[in-house]
């Protein structure tokens, strides 16, 4: 069943979410050649602390750490350990705070952050992904957007850009649970999935693959990789459906930059269509 969310659970929603989004603006500075997975998972748990909230990745179904780092060819949820990024390295961070820490809101978010000089190849599928994020939210807040819509609009354009839609991964409802109804793929018909309804909040999260869409699982039982070792980008909003459109509830006030203030480490998208 997909929950309906009342105004004053959206409130909480918003809390959450604009906690998130704060947590990625702190990180970004960290993301440099020479500092670990590790390093920024412990920042990030620390900050989250401090601000009696909770990271709802730790222990979930087994997860052993903070946030989800996913460099390179990991399409997502790695865990956070020893890897050095880079100079040319991509890396996924994907967060999700809970406020209050207990019994409290999802606010989920990730963005793609370039280290150092990326590649004419890592600029493209970030770049893709950056874009295909932003379509889905445009197409979530249409009048009478179905769930189909979304994928369609998200598939349409990374393939017309050379690149993959991952299949395995969608996003989902959230709230006080942090998995929920309805699962939104990002590929699709349109016309077709649950129509979008007010008071409604779920994720957009795009996962687009420079070469096949195909991944497969590691070991560790968490970590997805691209099935060719093709690089992998993600971007990641967590919205509502309101009476005029959809509200990014884990909009930033400001754009992410890496340490290095280059022309293309501006990151993640600012679209917010308000109630």
């Amino acid at each position: 069943m997909i929950k309906i969310h009342s105004g004053a659970e959206i409130e909480g929603m918003r809390r959450a979410g604009k906690l998130a989004a704060e947590l990625l603006c702190m990180i970004a500075p960290h993301v440099k050649p020479g500092v670990t997975t590790d390093e920024l998972d412990r920042l990030i748990d620390e900050w989250t602390e401090a601000r009696h909230a909770r990271s709802a990745p730790m222990n979930y179904n087994g997860f052993p750490r903070s946030c989800c780092t996913s460099p390179n060819e990991v399409v997502c949820h790695g865990i956070p350990g020893p890897y050095v990024l880079k100079d040319g390295d991509i890396v996924n961070i994907d967060v999700t705070p809970v406020l209050p820490r207990k019994d409290g809101w999802h606010g989920d978010t990730s963005a793609t952050f370039y280290v150092g000089d990326p590649s004419p190849q890592a600029q493209h599928v970030v770049e893709v992904a950056r874009e295909c994020l932003e379509l889905g939210l445009a197409a979530a807040g249409k009048p009478g957007a179905r769930v189909g819509d979304i994928g369609h609009a998200i598939q349409v354009y990374a393939e017309a850009q050379g690149c993959s839609v991952v299949r395995a991964y969608c996003g989902h409802g959230i709230g006080k649970t942090f998995h929920s109804e309805p699962s939104v793929p990002h590929v699709g018909r349109p016309g077709t999935g649950p129509k979008l309804k007010r008071g409604m909040c779920f994720t957009i999260e795009p996962m687009i693959n420079l070469g096949d869409w195909r991944c497969h699982e590691l070991d560790d039982g968490w970590t997805a990789v691209t099935s060719d070792g093709s690089l992998s980008a993600q971007f990641e909003h967590t919205i509502v459906v309101g009476k005029r459109g959809v509200e990014v509830l884990t909009a930033r006030d400001r754009v992410l930059v890496n340490s290095e203030d280059k022309p293309w480490a501006k990151l993640g998208p600012l679209a917010c269509f308000t109630d």
